[in-house]
């Protein structure tokens, strides 16, 4: 349905101003013509500035009938808040008639994690015969092994890698301090690499980087995570992976085989116990998800 030309001029005449004020990105001030066209065609032939808060309620109606997620719906009531305080400022209306509106109930997104069986694809993914696949292999298993953030695999250097205790020191978020395990297969190959793969890279130069490049120097987040994916393709996982896919699996697996919260929000370096507590809940899924397949009555 076609866009009345009061409506029309109304919408780019707020959207030339968010320009001007705020200088807002192409795409940002595209989203919000976007949600103000989207807007007008639920309302119809309904004057913008004559909408009131019943219109507005019929349009979240809308959103959740064609199956909008809550996050956009919410980004579309937002865009109306702004455009009705605009219309108020410049004196084209006098209530906003969002005002009485809540937002969308938004439920926090669990993260994306991994199978066992995928993460020891994934792990088994780098060619160990070469000084750079012995790297990935240390990375990967030390990311694994820790649940370290990718920013602090990266900055890890040789002194706050102590293979003899089998930790890792890591000042993490708030400069906060903690110690890590590794276990026995992250130290194994970080052994491995630190004997054979890193002194083939550094070629005699010196870096105080733990994981290094072939330039001696540390490897970057936006590197590994280019090597994330082209080991999953490799390993034949579909799902998209980050680095940060690792750390949610180990959080994952170790509740799985029973791990209590705050053992996993201290080697997490987690703030706040709310925050890990999302795990749980990936937790349950799987159980619930197992007790489906394979119980008689399920």
């Amino acid at each position: 349905m076609a866009i009345s030309q009061e409506n029309q001029d109304l919408i780019d005449v707020f959207v030339d101003a968010l320009w001007l004020e705020s200088g807002l990105s192409k795409n940002t001030l595209s989203a919000y013509r976007s949600d103000l066209a989207r807007f007008c065609r639920v309302v119809e032939d309904t004057s913008l500035l004559d909408v009131q808060q019943q219109h507005i309620q019929q349009f979240l109606s809308v959103l959740l009938a064609e199956g909008t997620r809550s996050s956009s719906s919410a980004r579309a009531l937002s865009t109306l808040r702004r455009f009705y305080r605009y219309q108020i400022r410049e004196r084209r209306v006098q209530q906003d008639p969002c005002a009485q509106v809540l937002s969308p109930k938004q439920g926090r997104p669990l993260p994306k994690t991994m199978s066992e069986q995928q993460v020891s694809d994934l792990l088994e993914a780098p060619d160990t015969n070469t000084p750079l696949g012995l790297r990935d292999r240390a990375m990967l298993e030390t990311l694994y092994a820790t649940g370290l953030r990718v920013s602090e695999l990266v900055k890890l250097s040789l002194l706050e890698v102590n293979l003899s205790v089998g930790v890792v020191r890591i000042v993490g978020k708030g400069n906060k301090e903690r110690l890590v395990p590794l276990g026995e297969q992250a130290i194994y190959w970080i052994e491995h690499y630190c004997n054979q793969g890193r002194p083939e890279l550094l070629k005699r130069r010196v870096c105080d980087a733990m994981f290094v490049t072939a330039r001696a120097s540390a490897m970057s987040r936006q590197a590994f995570w280019y090597l994330i994916k082209k080991y999953a393709l490799q390993a034949g996982i579909k799902q998209a992976l980050s680095p940060h896919t690792l750390r949610h699996a180990f959080a994952t697996h170790l509740i799985n085989h029973g791990a209590d919260l705050r053992s996993v929000q201290m080697l997490l370096g987690h703030a706040d116990l709310s925050t890990t507590q999302i795990y749980t809940h990936i937790a349950r899924e799987r159980l619930q998800s197992m007790h489906a397949q394979h119980h008689p009555r399920g």
